[in-house]
């Protein structure tokens, strides 16, 4: 039966062999068309992790991102559904579906009783979180913070009382330009005994993760300017 495979792709420019077992590769070989987010991104990928099914540039990408007309998405499947073949999805980086917009393939995919394959990867998130010595039974993603102060303020208050009433673990990501000054944030506005992770640039040369009480991120804080950073929020 033709399947939506769900493939991770590796999070930092590590070998995929780090990351990737190789069933997965063998999979990918099964699939010349693939649902992404940008097309240049896709190839990149596709040849990190040893795509030989037919060239690059024959490949068939279907962009899916915040310009994709809703119009558009159901008619992605019709190489499973028409043609009998199999179609891949993956993700900028990490896993398809999770801090993705994969999510509404598969969603469209499961009303049409399409199987759906997902494969074993890298996730910044989940490694984040292993690393961090927070709750890993409770706890909730909250993607990026709001813009707008008041809303983000309003936002941290309300999960912080979540961190110590019900020791749920907070997980954010921020955009890479911008961590330096929400580390700074942070650091101020949560409360002492609040405990801050952060988890930048995983399963490369460079990783550096670190767990410490807020106050203490003001003194002589990392530089996470344009690094990929998971920040981790507990008690």
């Amino acid at each position: 039966m033709p399947q939506l495979i769900l493939f991770p792709v590796p999070i930092g420019n590590d070998n995929p062999d780090v990351s990737l077992p190789s069933y997965n590769r063998q999979l990918l070989n099964t699939c010349t068309t693939f649902i992404v987010e940008d097309e240049r991104t896709a190839r990149r990928n596709l040849k990190r992790m040893g795509y030989t099914a037919t060239t690059l540039d024959q490949v068939e990408l279907l962009e899916l991102n915040e310009h994709t007309p809703l119009t558009a998405i159901s008619g992605y499947l019709d190489a499973i559904v028409q043609h009998g073949r199999n179609i891949g999805l993956m993700s900028e980086a990490g896993l398809p579906c999770v801090a993705d917009p994969g999510n509404v393939i598969t969603a469209e995919a499961q009303r049409r009783g399409i199987e759906v394959v997902p494969l074993v990867g890298p996730s910044s998130i989940m490694m984040a979180l292993m690393a961090s010595g927070f709750n890993g039974q409770n706890f909730a993603f909250n993607g990026y913070a709001p813009i707008k102060p008041h809303d983000r303020d309003a936002l941290l208050k309300r999960l912080e009382v979540a961190i110590h009433r019900d020791s749920q673990t907070q997980i954010f990501i921020e955009a890479p330009y911008r961590n330096d000054k929400f580390l700074n944030y942070l650091a101020h506005q949560l409360q002492p005994t609040t405990r801050i992770c952060v988890a930048t640039d995983l399963t490369l040369p460079t990783q550096y993760i670190r767990s410490r009480l807020a106050r203490q991120w003001l003194i002589d804080p990392p530089d996470l300017n344009k690094r990929p950073t998971i920040f981790l929020l507990y008690k």
